[in-house]
């Protein structure tokens, strides 16, 4: 749970780099890889995570443009990359511009229940780092390279001269 607003900018703006660095490996080829029949296909994963951004910020008082997270997802790795680009740096203009720290604490009623902002933006991010977690699989199945998130990913232990863990 964030405390004060800085807190929040400190930390949505470094997830946002490494959602970003993800985003920049993806190519168009691999947009329709699904790790199963019925699961979504990564641009609809990427679209998800974009769209969530201000469908969760506007239902507790944020103004962001709107994504149609229903919509078909573009095709186009840039494009997705361009939409999340465009509602994470609205997501942090919004809450560092409306917000006080003092209104974390306020309650705002969200999905059938009563959260306070802090919570909002703490769901927001933990949200984002889910869905990164199962764009890092699809994209290993599609044979993309995967960025370090929290640590170095496997090939990047080779180019610190290590070996990667089993």
């Amino acid at each position: 749970m964030f405390r004060t607003i800085d807190d929040f900018v400190t930390a949505w703006n470094l997830e946002v780099e490494i959602t970003e660095t993800l985003f920049r490996q993806i190519t168009d080829q691999a947009l329709n890889q699904k790790s199963y029949d019925d699961g979504r296909a990564m641009n609809q994963l990427v679209w998800h995570i974009a769209a969530s951004v201000p469908e969760i910020l506007n239902r507790a008082g944020m103004e962001l443009n709107e994504l149609d997270g229903d919509a078909e997802a573009p095709t186009r790795a840039d494009e997705l990359r361009i939409a999340y680009s465009k509602t994470a740096e609205q997501a942090v203009k919004q809450v560092s511009g409306k917000w006080l720290d003092s209104d974390l604490e306020s309650v705002v009623g969200m999905y059938g229940e009563q959260w306070t902002k802090g919570k909002v933006l703490t769901v927001l991010l933990l949200h984002q780092t889910h869905h990164r977690g199962q764009l890092t699989v699809l994209m290993r199945q599609a044979g993309l390279i995967v960025t370090g998130v929290y640590g170095p990913a496997k090939e990047e232990w080779s180019l610190m001269g290590l070996t990667a863990a089993k």
